[in-house]
């Protein structure tokens, strides 16, 4: 009887130059008390994401980020301010967006990537998560930087700033104070 003898191949490494993007993240609405943002006046993340990475990566950089703990829809947006129907927007299911008819027909997360955008340093843009709570984010794109993968020694996506505490996912049930 012989055993087959299982060849290693060397993994392919690529020592092409990758760009590696600096995203500040904002939260800008959603159900956080007003006494959460006494204390949290601003709630902010900074993250690192390559540009081969797509917005779904983004989008669960960003849940880790905010302590989220239950997955909901969302969608990103690139118009002039946000739910701009004539906005690009990307989203995670874009067939079953159709039922909301809000314009231009959305794009795949799942398959867009950030360098597929044509980002700029100074440009914003929006991430909706969870369509019934409303959480509204504002991105701000704050450094793109070639890299060559032997300079780089980070996993990406990753946080790199913290500002001010995560609120929960959902407001008390008692809070009527919702800003």
């Amino acid at each position: 009887m012989s055993k087959e003898r299982q060849v290693r191949r060397p993994k392919l490494v690529s020592h092409a130059p990758f760009r590696v993007y600096t995203l500040k993240v904002f939260i800008i609405g959603g159900p956080v008390t007003k006494e959460f943002l006494k204390k949290n006046e601003v709630i902010g993340r900074t993250i690192q994401i390559r540009g081969d990475q797509t917005l779904a990566d983004l989008h669960d950089a960003i849940f880790r980020a905010f302590d989220r703990w239950e997955e909901h829809l969302y969608e990103f947006q690139f118009g002039r301010g946000l739910h701009d129907p004539n906005g690009p927007r990307y989203t995670v299911n874009p067939q079953a967006d159709s039922a909301f008819d809000r314009g231009n027909p959305p794009g795949d997360a799942e398959k867009t990537t950030l360098d597929s955008l044509g980002l700029k340093v100074d440009r914003a843009f929006g991430y909706w998560f969870d369509f019934g709570d409303n959480w509204m984010h504002q991105i701000d794109v704050a450094a793109i930087d070639e890299v060559r993968p032997e300079e780089w020694h980070h996993r990406l996506p990753r946080v790199t700033e913290r500002i001010g505490k995560s609120p929960p996912q959902y407001a008390p049930e008692d809070a009527d104070d919702e800003s």
